[in-house]
């Protein structure tokens, strides 16, 4: 691993957050929108490795990675070298005014390392919620269709379009319709509540579901104007929940018969973070389109859409683009990114991060009745509370208490889930075992004083 060049020590100097990121908290409160939400209000001065430091000299360790973008470290030095450098050439021209060859070369590296031998294109742009977007405008051009299948406990974005596919209301969708139209909504294989058991979950849900396309939007428009059934190979923000085993392989087959666009969101879960390159690749599911951002360019902003090239170029010219997609500084980025998960092993990190943390987690789930479910892949973990003593009704007060506690210690944790009671772990590939290892020994004490 190379080495950081920020200390990788966890050091606590004030109280989280400190006096510095007090101050500053009210500036921000006089100009931020108050919409604007932050997990932690620590103001960060560096971060580099699975250390973020704050403008009081805390240094706290990153189970967040900015929500799975640095999947190869913050300030990354191959991200850092190569977009400075790209910088000192040119900021801007617009691929669609006069291109460039970095955005050729992202696209040239999408279509090799996504799933499939197949021919494939790649457009770039600078967010999940864009590539989402553009995935679904894409299927829909090409098949001439409308409607597009999502699931519950979805998260696709915050655009008009995304928002409609998003499943959670509060706080995606409240407030902000009237929603985008032929947007159809189906069961999603949730293993830990699945009725029947999670042995059941993957084959029952997916009979389910393909029933409900069928016969819902058979009744409704017609079969022939579904475009895509949409789906994230991991569930984000609905709680990280892994599909039941055969649930993704028959989804997959049932559109290939019936000419629908499967498009995987891999947002989240791409880029090594799952110990696969892409999430989809754990259930050798190869899809139609595929929608990609955070992790792909070291922190910079960027996402893309890959797909069959016949899809991808059956959009008009004109159809697809944007003012600031691919732009060059990203694509440096990115192209350094690639280049660190490949000659670094960060698709084995990411499993052998998967391997101790889950054994720890499950220790847990041992010890404490409330922790109702331990899944993840890779560095993509989760710990859903539940009330315990056989309810396995939503904790959000045990929750809350774990996180508190963990964030008072200099730990950054995110949550997540449809029900607001999971716990998802998305440390940076780049972190060491130390740090790994005194984190999940905070998230421990965490427990242990409820």
């Amino acid at each position: 691993m190379a080495t950081p060049q920020v200390a990788q020590v966890r050091r606590l100097v004030t109280e989280i957050p400190g006096p510095k990121s007090r101050a500053l908290q009210e500036r921000r409160e006089r100009a931020v929108a108050a919409g604007v939400g932050s997990v932690l209000p620590v103001y960060v001065e560096r971060a580099g490795g699975g250390i973020v430091e704050d403008i009081d000299g805390n240094s706290l360790i990153d189970f967040g990675s900015g929500i799975a973008v640095t999947n190869v470290g913050n300030a990354d030095p191959a991200v850092v070298e190569r977009a400075c450098e790209q910088l000192t050439r040119f900021t801007h021209t617009c691929f669609m005014v006069t291109p460039y060859e970095g955005y050729v070369e992202v696209c040239e590296a999408l279509d090799r390392i996504t799933p499939g031998g197949h021919e494939k294109r790649s457009m770039l742009l600078n967010s999940g919620a864009e590539a989402v977007e553009n995935a679904v405008k894409i299927a829909r051009g090409a098949t001439g269709r409308q409607a597009v299948v999502v699931f519950d406990h979805a998260y696709h974005g915050r655009t008009n379009l995304t928002m409609a596919l998003t499943a959670k209301n509060m706080p995606y969708k409240q407030g902000f319709g009237p929603f985008a139209g032929e947007v159809y909504r189906m069961p999603m294989a949730y293993p830990f509540r699945w009725p029947t058991g999670p042995e059941n979950c993957g084959p029952e849900a997916a009979r389910q579901a393909i029933a409900q396309i069928s016969a819902q939007i058979g009744a409704q428009i017609g079969a022939q104007n579904v475009a895509a059934v949409l789906i994230e190979p991991i569930q984000g923000e609905g709680g990280f929940i892994e599909p039941g085993a055969g649930f993704l392989p028959e989804l997959a087959e049932f559109c290939r018969a019936n000419g629908i666009v499967f498009i995987a969101d891999e947002v989240q879960t791409g880029f090594a973070r799952t110990g696969h390159m892409f999430a989809c690749e754990h259930e050798g599911i190869v899809p139609d389109l595929m929608a990609t951002a955070k992790g792909i360019a070291g922190g910079l902003p960027l996402a893309a859409v890959t797909g069959r090239a016949e899809l991808m170029d059956a959009v008009h010219a004109g159809g697809l683009g944007g003012t600031y997609g691919g732009n060059p500084a990203a694509c440096a980025a990115a192209l350094a990114a690639l280049e660190t998960i490949e000659s670094r092993g960060l698709v084995r990190r990411a499993r052998a991060i998967g391997e101790v943390a889950l054994d720890r987690l499950r220790g847990l789930a041992e010890k404490y009745d409330i922790v109702g479910d331990v899944r993840g892949r890779g560095a993509m973990l989760a710990v859903e509370l539940v009330k315990g003593g056989g309810d396995t009704s939503p904790n959000t007060e045990a929750l809350g208490q774990v996180v508190r506690y963990c964030h008072s210690q200099g730990l950054v944790l995110l949550t997540a889930g449809s029900y607001g009671n999971v716990i998802r772990l998305l440390p940076p590939l780049a972190i060491g075992d130390d740090l790994l290892d005194e984190g999940l020994s905070i998230l421990e004490e965490a427990f242990a004083g409820i």
